[in-house]
Order: C-alpha cells, then structure tokens, then sequence
C-alpha cells in the first residue's frame, strides 16, 4: 500500500493538479498492474489503496477504475504539463491537501 493519502475519485479535467504530482507513482503503478493479465483489479485496489474490494466493493471499484482512468490521461495528455512544469523556473512547492486543494498546478 501506498503512504500517500488518496481520495475515492481522482480528479478530473484536463489540468494537472497538486494531486496529480502526489499520486505519481501510483498511476504508474496501476498502468504497470493494467498490463499485467495476471492482476485482478481486487489484488490491485487491495496492494496499491489497501481496501478489500469483498467488503466495499462499490467504493473499491470506484477508487480503482478512477485512479486507473486518471494514470491513463496522465500518460496520454497530462504528462505534457508535466513536462512543463520540469522546464518552467522553480515555484512554491504545492502538495495535495485534500479535496479542497483542486486548483491547477502553477495556478493560484
């Protein structure tokens, strides 16, 4: 399991957000687990998230599949800003907080 604290839906849009940046490893993590024909999406909620999909299945299913969703935008499109921000002069680290801190990285 992951030290990172998650929500139960990762964000969405077209923005990288703070959020985005603390869950790195995790999306490639779940893109690694994707590929893998051997790992349930179960095994994968239960390592990564640590939630026992038999006990909350709904929440474990939604936790996964979005947080999956997410790791694939970041592959596909997010990873541009990512790349930006690498390019970009140094700013005010910002870490996710929780859901209230969904703003935009680089944007205040």
């Amino acid at each position: 399991m992951t030290n990172t604290r998650f929500e139960d839906a990762a964000p969405m849009g077209n923005e990288l957000m703070p959020y985005d940046l603390a869950h790195l490893e995790t999306y490639l993590r779940l893109l690694d687990a994707a590929g893998d024909a051997t790992a349930s999406w179960e095994e994968v909620v239960a390592v990564l998230f640590g939630l026992d999909a038999a006990l909350e299945p709904e929440r474990a299913r939604r936790v996964h599949d979005s947080h999956l969703a997410r790791a694939r935008w970041m592959s596909s499109e997010g990873y541009r800003q990512l790349a930006a921000l690498q390019q970009s002069p140094p700013r005010t680290a910002m870490k996710a907080k929780g859901p209230a801190d969904r703003n935009p990285v680089g944007r205040e």
